[in-house]
């Protein structure tokens, strides 16, 4: 048997083509008894909108690419599910790539999504440059969701506080008593607002000699690696705050490897409050950068650049808060 097409819906409601067109669109134009009848007729026949046409007709695909830095990050899960909700109820469908995957080869899937004529684009997270994304953002609305690059004419920001999320870690650790604290830093322009605002907290209360960065990649592993460094020094830290919740999770594999114990012997601070953070045996304290906020701003801001596509960029941050958990103590006594 053949699908239902839109003039059997139109035939089993007793309307035109054009009416059920509307109805499908969610006009308003449309008078509620007739809306009605196109709704059952529709549900009757099991009637499924072609796709592919209705792009054609509007010059709309009705979809969205969001590019990710790198899909194993669990930190994307509630901005997806923010951003995916926002789309959904105005229409929009996502189409999901993993910039770990363009790097390892050696592609770069922005042109899949400008190939496909998504209506919008979303890069999400810390991305390489890349001159594809760039070459789209100068004719497909663009928004920038959860980093501060790259920063393109006419493409809208919309992230965390990262300042201020760095400053309430910091100042966390120091109003417990701890004065040795390291930062495990993350990359690009995030990472620097989260390493210096790290520093300037610890310089303002006098305790610039005693911060230590160190360096790390956005992995468990290089948490790992990080935290090993920082046990090996001469005078080791008695907390960390570490650039996310992965790479905080890393570190306190190396801490419990060295037979240290958390938060007795050592306090950890994550960031970003992803499911990880919530496990009952990691109980980590972290920075909550509501995510689920950012994802349905982002949508909000894609939405109202595909309207007016030549309106000024916006950078809008949202305000982090502090998840105090199982990892943070005041230091042992003599270790001050």
């Amino acid at each position: 048997m053949r699908p239902p097409t839109i003039r059997d819906v139109a035939e089993r409601a007793g309307v035109s083509k054009s009416l059920v067109s509307l109805v499908l669109r969610g006009s308003e134009q449309v008078r509620p008894e007739k809306r009605q009848a196109v709704l059952a007729a529709v549900e009757d026949l099991g009637y499924r909108p072609n796709a592919a046409a209705r792009s054609l007709s509007e010059r709309r695909t009705r979809s969205v690419g969001v590019l990710l830095n790198d899909m194993r990050n669990p930190w994307f899960v509630e901005l997806l599910d923010g951003l995916n909700s926002r789309l959904h109820d105005n229409g929009l469908r996502m189409l999901l790539a993993d910039g770990h995957l363009n790097r390892r080869l050696g592609e770069d899937l922005t042109r899949t999504f400008t190939e496909l004529r998504v209506d919008g684009l979303i890069a999400v997270g810390t991305l390489p440059p890349s001159e594809a994304l760039r070459a789209a953002a100068t004719h497909i609305p663009t928004v920038v969701a959860g980093a501060r690059e790259p920063d393109l004419p006419r493409v809208d920001v919309v992230a965390n506080d990262d300042e201020h999320g760095a400053r309430l870690a910091t100042e966390h650790l120091i109003a417990l008593g701890h004065r040795r604290i390291a930062h495990i830093a993350g990359q690009g322009v995030v990472g620097e607002l989260r390493r210096r605002s790290f520093e300037t907290v610890m310089g303002g209360h006098g305790l610039a000699a005693d911060a230590t960065v160190e360096q790390g990649d956005l992995t468990e592993e290089g948490g790992y690696r990080a935290m090993v460094r920082l046990l090996n020094a001469p005078e080791r830290p008695t907390a960390v705050f570490a650039f996310n919740d992965i790479a905080c999770v890393g570190a306190l594999s190396a801490a419990e490897e060295s037979g240290l114990q958390v938060p007795r012997d050592l306090s950890l601070v994550g960031y970003d409050n992803t499911y990880l953070s919530r496990l009952r045996h990691l109980w980590l304290t972290t920075v909550d950068n509501a995510s689920h906020d950012v994802g349905r701003g982002a949508a909000q801001h894609l939405l109202d650049r595909i309207e007016n596509p030549a309106r000024p960029k916006r950078t809008v941050l949202s305000p982090p808060t502090l998840e105090v958990r199982g990892t943070t103590a005041p230091p042992a006594a003599g270790t001050r």
